[in-house]
Order: C-alpha cells, then structure tokens, then sequence
C-alpha cells in the first residue's frame, strides 16, 4: 500500500502545478520557471515514452502531498499522430501543447512564425537565434530571453489557432506561474 505524503500544520499552502511532459528539453523548460519564479511546480519527466495515462497521473500525484487547488498541466509536442486524441481522455488536464514541438514556444520568445513548419526547421530557426541551443540546455542569453519575453511570446501564441501547425499552449502555464 502506498504511504500518503504527510499534511503541513498551519501553513496556507499555494498550489502546486503537477507538469507531466515528455522529455528533457519540456522539464528544463519547466524547471527554469520554477526557478526564476520560485513556485511550487512538481515535473515528471517520462522521456520517449507517449503512454501518459490517467492512472500514471493519479498514482504520481498519490505518493505527494496535494490540495483542491493543485493544477495539472501535460506538456507535449504535437508531432506525434493521434497525440491530441490521447490526452484529451485525460480528465482535469491542462493540455500544454506544442505544434510541431516544444522549439516553437522558445521561437515565439525572439519572433513570430506564422507558416507551417516542421519540427527539424524549428530546431534550425531556433539555433539561428541562439547557436548554443541543444536539446534539454540553454545558454545564459537564452534563458534570459525566454524568462524576459514571456508575455511577447504569449502574446504571439494567443493569436494562433490552437493545435494547429503552427501553434503552441504553453502560455496557459506561464500565465498561472506569473499569477501566483
């Protein structure tokens, strides 16, 4: 039988955002926010692996100490078919998706790409603004942009229609972030 975590005593607690995304470049992604906004953001990473279910996340979130505010956000790119589909069965989700991937959100972050594209020509657009770039890390400058530009980048993302290529979700986290 699983333990339940322990409850605080007397602490007004803020809640916390449960991320569940597909590999590492989503949870550095994430994991930057956390840090520059210092928010209680839990990431489970499930790297290569598309099987997100509503049992993985309710057995995730079983083993942490949780609220009725908590908020469950699923952060995946839209390159995979039939992807949309499969996480719009999972209930009380934020879908945080990205279309082709998770480099056009940081895209938006310098500019605003508005045809279609694809996953390989975002990743080239994105190392033409930043060299550096590799999955999973970002330089200092790009994490600079990335953190400074939220609201052009959410701006940008806001005019698109959603799930199409090309377009991107992300900014609902943000939002909630920058709220607390």
């Amino acid at each position: 039988m699983a333990r339940k975590a322990k409850q605080p005593r007397g602490k007004k607690m803020n809640p916390t955002f449960f991320v569940f995304c597909e590999g590492k470049t989503e949870a550095a992604y994430v994991d930057l926010l956390r840090r520059s906004f210092r928010v209680p953001v839990e990431i489970i990473a499930r790297v290569s692996d598309s099987n997100i279910s509503q049992p993985y996340i309710d057995r995730c979130k079983r083993e942490r100490f949780t609220t009725s505010a908590d908020k469950t956000f699923l952060m995946f790119d839209l390159d995979v078919p039939g992807m949309l589909s499969h996480l719009s069965k999972i209930k009380d989700a934020i879908l945080l998706l990205s279309n082709p991937c998770i480099e056009y959100w940081f895209l938006l972050h310098y500019a605003d790409v508005n045809r279609e594209i694809s996953s390989s020509e975002c990743l080239a657009l994105l190392r033409s603004k930043d060299p550096a770039y590799s999955k999973g890390e970002f330089s200092t400058a790009m994490k600079r942009i990335l953190i400074e530009n939220i609201s052009d980048a959410a701006a940008r993302a806001k005019d698109k229609e959603v799930y199409a290529n090309p377009s991107s979700t992300v900014h609902l986290l943000t939002k909630e972030i920058i709220r607390i």
